[in-house]
């Protein structure tokens, strides 16, 4: 899940949101508008709060939110202050926000700044008209994420058309085979030995190459001349599936799909919805002496 965290996601260059005491008018007609309006008021409620910690009394809001519209340069008295403050949070934030959501500056959408305009002025007014606050802040980041995945979904439709033509092209071959969750491999050397498995021993002793479907090898520890060790739900769900149907001897070539890789999340060179191809050799199972991790994590790629 993706996680933002609430007054820190302050951000977006705001507009008049409190000329002639009116806060812009809620309009909220797709999920992006829903979720700008959700952010603004989730941090609007916090809004005097953060200012009041910061020194700046309630009386100086529309100077706060004058800096955080305008960017202006800003030092001095309590105005300037407050101003600077808005200034920092709209340049510091909106690109994360941005990035965190949508994949980049690049992408073609970004939050509705209106509409967290919106909500950020029923937050501080304690308008909840729209939105109820206990509900919103528990739905929220579901908001995010389900709009974050559409984003990354519609970005990157040529990786994962891409990578669906490259495993339809796999499963013509009758040299590989299918486990089921859709990763599929292709048998180098058969093995021998023992299966890992998370329950007795988990703890596995491999070398392996991982690539993408166009050849860009992003991480191998055949190039750094070292085996590696590693519990087996320490990779990513593909990864994992092969590894607990491997004895010990075997090398396969493993065609993983995006949602049993990283799906929609970027890691160094592996892009959103990126088929991943990994060579994978199981030397050994080893005794696992450490204790059980609490959470996976993942194979990351070589930092370069």
């Amino acid at each position: 899940m993706r996680k933002i965290s609430l007054f820190a996601v302050l951000a977006i260059v705001l507009a008049t949101a409190f000329s002639c005491g009116k806060a812009n008018k809620a309009n909220l007609k797709t999920d992006v508008d829903s979720i700008s309006y959700a952010i603004g008021q989730v941090n609007g409620t916090q809004l005097k709060m953060f200012l009041e910690q910061q020194g700046i009394d309630s009386t100086n809001i529309a100077d706060f939110l004058k800096g955080f519209k305008d960017g202006a340069n800003a030092s001095g008295d309590k105005k300037k202050k407050a101003y600077s403050m808005g200034l920092m949070q709209g340049l510091q934030m909106i690109e994360g926000l941005n990035n965190n959501i949508f994949g980049g500056e690049d992408s073609e959408e970004k939050l509705a700044v209106n509409k967290l305009l919106a909500g950020l002025a029923a937050g501080v007014k304690n308008d909840t008209t729209v939105f109820k606050p206990e509900i919103i802040q528990g739905k929220l980041e579901e908001m995010v994420n389900s709009v974050h995945e559409k984003a990354m979904s519609k970005k990157y439709k040529e990786n994962k058309e891409a990578g669906a033509k490259f495993l339809t092209e796999k499963a013509k071959d009758s040299n590989v085979k299918k486990l089921p969750s859709g990763v599929m491999y292709k048998v180098i050397t058969e093995g021998k030995g023992a299966v890992p498995n998370d329950s007795t021993a988990n703890k596995v002793k491999i070398h392996y190459e991982g690539k993408l479907i166009d050849g860009t090898k992003f991480d191998s520890s055949y190039d750094r001349k070292e085996p590696a060790e590693m519990l087996v739900n320490q990779v990513v769900p593909g990864f994992h599936e092969a590894l607990i149907n491997m004895p010990v001897g075997s090398k396969w070539e493993v065609y993983i799909p995006a949602d049993q890789a990283y799906g929609e999340r970027e890691a160094g060179e592996i892009k959103p919805f990126s088929t991943l191809i990994f060579t994978i050799e199981l030397l050994d199972i080893l005794k696992n002496d450490a204790p059980r991790a609490a959470m996976p994590i993942n194979v990351s790629p070589t930092t370069k």
